[in-house]
């Protein structure tokens, strides 16, 4: 904390919001959108009706000449590159504009928030997680061998005391405020992974645009650029971050743990100790918000790779445009030096024999084959052929497939493939796992996880048991 760096922060978004008159209205319009909805995203039309609420509530107290501009012309200002506090693009699917918080408007309103009275402060928890993060350390880099046979063994026993007191029906109740306490902590880690995310995603984006710059403004060569834009990438990839978040996105993605996750949250917001704490919901949806955070950030990571694929398909038509430059120029010379007499003496001495060259016009035109000739009789033979098989089509009704897919969905936010096939065994083969995979492509609310292979077994027209092999499908209510 020396005096230059500072100076250095008042020029940060962060210092900016702090420092705006309107701060007052800014942070609060959106902690309500954004923070306290728990929410990433807010369509364009939804934030300008919105802000235009707010803006007449306070005009009613404060007066008509109180924040006398409409509230596009604020979200505009808000959003410009001279403000910072939102950011406004486009999604990949949509074509409204959305606004999303950056990460400088996130960190004033989480400490903001920390002035706010809290219920009471988690000490034991917090302790816990110190000893529990200890403890991993110690047995990752295995300093004593010997202490950690010593607590797994103490760590054994008390299990295993704590099993026999459950079979003999003694068990301690639950305390009520350590299960708040812990549910507390809960909600908070997983507010402050969803604001990482956030400053994952602009640490990528930020790449992203200095690579851009460095293309639009570098003179070195191809080779040579790109050797610079890939070693930030993988310094950024080999990083404690990437790594981190490659880890986190193999672990989230896991239908293994996506299903601990879902059961945990269910088992743990059924609880009453936690009724009134009005945020639960919240933490119930916290499985898809960290899923659609990390599709997030791998998508600006493939913006980076597109930027680069263009880049090189520019180069190579530069260099194309080069080649027929110079050839161009070389035939200029040729016809300009054609009915030059050449000297007497050798004016040019070749080391080697003259290269042999193919032209394309010099080659032979291509002769079609012989036609081949088709004995195309049918002999009919005496028996009985039965044609009825020709008009027998596989119709698989789409609307059956949803009401199915429906019916799994109820009383479980997500469901899969797999699973609706076990409820409701294949009746027609191929055709209706492939409807089902058609559906799932066309509706916003399902995912098609290409890494993971399930397999999905069903039975054909003779009885034969089959299993086919397919990407994992996940539909979500």
């Amino acid at each position: 904390m020396e005096y230059e760096y500072i100076v250095g922060l008042k020029k940060h978004p962060a210092w900016r919001l702090l420092n705006a008159d309107s701060a007052p209205l800014i942070i609060s319009f959106f902690h309500r959108v954004f923070t306290r909805e728990n929410r990433r995203t807010v369509p364009s039309e939804e934030m300008t009706a919105r802000l235009e609420d707010t803006l007449f509530h306070l005009r009613r107290v404060l007066g008509e000449s109180a924040y006398p501009r409409p509230a596009k012309a604020y979200l505009d200002e808000w959003s410009s590159g001279e403000a910072g506090y939102l950011r406004k693009f486009y999604p990949a699917r949509g074509e409204e504009e959305v606004y999303d918080l950056t990460p400088a408007s996130e960190k004033v309103i989480a400490w903001l928030s920390t002035f706010a009275p809290t219920q009471f402060v988690g000490t034991e928890s917090r302790l816990l997680t110190i000893f529990r993060l200890l403890r991993e350390m110690v047995k990752e880099a295995m300093v004593d061998p010997e202490a950690e046979i010593r607590r797994l063994e103490a760590e054994k026993s008390r299990i295993e005391t704590e099993l026999a007191d459950l079979k003999a029906g003694h068990f301690a109740p639950s305390d009520r405020t350590r299960i708040r306490e812990r549910f507390l902590e809960a909600r908070e880690t997983a507010h402050r992974l969803l604001f990482d995310f956030r400053q994952i995603e602009e640490n990528f984006r930020h790449l992203d645009r200095q690579t851009r710059e460095k293309i639009a403004v570098s003179d070195a060569s191809k080779g040579q650029l790109l050797d610079d834009i890939f070693g930030e990438q993988d310094a950024i990839n080999g990083s404690d971050q990437g790594k981190s978040f490659r880890a986190f996105w193999q672990y989230i993605m896991s239908p293994a743990s996506q299903e601990e996750l879902e059961t945990l949250l269910t088992q743990v917001l059924a609880l009453p100790e936690i009724e009134d704490l009005d945020e639960g919901d919240r933490l119930g949806r916290i499985r898809f918000q960290l899923i659609d955070a990390g599709e997030r950030v791998n998508q600006t990571c493939a913006q980076l790779v597109e930027q680069l694929r263009k880049y090189l398909d520019d180069q190579a038509w530069l260099e194309n445009r080069r080649i027929m430059e110079i050839i161009r120029k070389i035939e200029k010379k040729a016809v300009q030096v054609r009915e030059t007499v050449p000297p007497e003496s050798d004016f040019a001495h070749l080391t080697h024999v003259k290269p042999d060259i193919g032209l394309p016009m010099a080659r032979g035109l291509f002769q079609p084959s012989a036609r081949i000739t088709v004995d195309d009789r049918v002999e009919m033979g005496s028996g009985h052929v039965e044609t009825d098989i020709l008009y027998r089509q596989q119709v698989v009704d789409e609307k059956i497939l949803r009401q199915r897919i429906r019916s799994m969905l109820k009383g479980h936010s997500q469901t899969t493939l797999a699973r609706i096939c076990e409820q409701y065994p294949v009746e027609k083969g191929m055709s209706e796992i492939l409807a089902y995979l058609h559906l799932a492509c066309k509706d916003d609310n399902a995912m098609v996880n290409s890494d993971v292979s399930v397999p999905i077994f069903y039975r054909d027209q003779n009885g034969r048991k089959l299993k086919a092999i397919m990407p994992e499908v996940i539909f979500v209510r």
